[in-house]
């Protein structure tokens, strides 16, 4: 498995107690659907290895666990390392929710200048992710809010928008002409 494959879940923040539990940050918007949870992928040194446990309380975004086979010390070993789950595993989204992750390669066409270009990934910026599209080779960055998107068309691999006026003629001069 690689991190290519998997999805950020968190990350192993501490001990906890005196039986090798260890707290757990679950970077996700709903940790109550991880209640169930019995295995992770550890990222250590750059690969991804199986771990086994139970979860023994969940609050919030936090999880205190058990690792299955584990002494307090082995378990204390995984303290500070990412947690990784397979792709597969992530609730599928319908409307105009999405991954990041899935709509790179997805065409962006805007209501006023029609197609825009293609996503070549979606950048994490503190203030709001931007897709980055990639129009003739001139690099042009739209807001990933509601207030943009209008649809997600899944089946022909297409995000509609409504860019906010002037944006898109920020980055490309000749609009007109290449629409």
């Amino acid at each position: 498995m690689t991190q290519d494959e998997c999805y950020y879940l968190g990350r192993v923040t501490k001990a906890w107690g005196v039986k090798g539990q260890l707290m757990l940050f679950l970077d996700v918007d709903a940790p109550e659907e991880y209640a169930g949870l019995d295995s992770a992928f550890v990222e250590i040194k750059g690969l991804l290895l199986p771990i086994f446990f139970h979860i023994d309380q969940l609050n919030g975004n936090r999880a205190i666990v058990t690792i299955e086979d584990s002494t307090p010390d082995e378990a204390a070993k995984l303290i500070g390392h990412d947690l990784y789950l397979p792709l597969s595993l992530l609730p599928k989204l319908s409307g105009n929710q999405f991954y990041f992750h899935e709509v790179t390669g997805f065409r962006v066409v805007d209501s006023q200048h029609g197609d825009i270009g293609t996503i070549e990934q979606v950048i994490e910026y503190p203030a709001q992710p931007l897709f980055q599209i990639n129009k003739n080779g001139t690099e042009v960055l739209i807001p990933v809010i509601d207030q943009v998107i209008d649809r997600v068309d899944r089946e022909s691999k297409t995000i509609f928008i409504t860019a906010p006026n002037g944006l898109i003629e920020l980055y490309l001069d000749d609009i007109n002409t290449e629409c």
